[in-house]
Parts: structure tokens; sequence; C-alpha cells
């Protein structure tokens, strides 16, 4: 029975001890990193005027083309009937 108690506080024991610094002390590294190789020019400020330099007239114009997009039902291509049956 005594050693059953000593085996039970040693299985017990273990339970508290961390088992991973070195991978905990390295968490996230991995994300982070392709994070930064992704970002372009990480000192850049960002486009705080998008429509700038655009024309008018050329803004309007693809804004209408986008509404008409919607306006007309797409065309379905032609189906054909083919006979499999030989006669």
């Amino acid at each position: 029975m005594n050693r059953f108690l000593l085996l039970l506080a040693a299985l017990a024991s273990t339970a508290c001890v961390q088992t991973t610094p070195r991978w905990d002390s390295q968490f996230g590294n991995s994300v982070r990193a392709a994070i930064a190789s992704q970002t372009i020019a990480p000192g850049a400020a960002a486009n705080r005027d998008p429509v700038a330099g655009v024309d008018s007239a050329a803004a309007l114009g693809a804004q209408r083309r986008y509404e008409q997009s919607f306006a007309q039902p797409e065309s379905k291509a032609p189906t054909f009937l083919i006979n499999s049956t030989g006669q």
C-alpha cells in the first residue's frame, strides 16, 4: 500500500511540472514572421484618400457600367440535343 501511495504521489507531482518552456517561449513567432514577410512597406502610411486623382467622368462611367451589369440577365449557351439511340 505504501508503494502505491508513493507512486500516486510521484505521478501527481509530475502534473505540476512545466514540460514545454522552450516551446512556450517561442509561441506565435512563426505567425508574426509570416505576417511580417507579407507586408510590402511596413513603414508606409495608409492611403487616406483613395479616390484622389480619379477623373469624375471616368468614375461616373465606371459606376454606371457596374450598375448595368446587374440589370441585364446573362445569356445562356445554346444547348445541343444529341440522339444517342442510333435512329
